[in-house]
């Protein structure tokens, strides 16, 4: 059974310090075909379109296209912060390994 990907408070809590609702736009997540290891996340501000799965938490949304979805059942989208820097992340359980860029993916 698909779930639908879920979203920490500290993913929201950021979006809320960058100012996105208010800007219209919500963080979109997309799964694409390519990079290292055949597929890769595309993670962006975006405006919600009328097939998207809307998450919300803290006046902020994360949308997913239909056909991401199934690549993402049961991820979870946080917000890291490292030495290295501070992005977006996707915990994905359906994925079968990664790159050590953390975008790309294969399952």
């Amino acid at each position: 059974m698909q779930l639908p990907p879920k979203v920490t408070d500290r993913a929201f809590e950021r979006l809320s310090e960058i100012g996105a609702s208010a800007e219209g736009k919500a963080l979109r997540v997309t799964v694409e075909g390519g990079g290292c290891s055949g597929f890769q996340y595309d993670i962006k501000l975006d405006e919600p379109a009328d097939d998207d799965l809307v998450l919300e938490g803290h006046g902020e949304r994360v949308v997913v296209d239909s056909v991401s979805l199934p690549f993402l059942s049961n991820a979870v989208i946080d917000f890291s912060e490292e030495l290295i820097g501070a992005r977006f992340v996707i915990q994905n359980p359906n994925a079968t390994s990664s790159c050590g860029c953390g975008t790309s993916f294969s399952m």
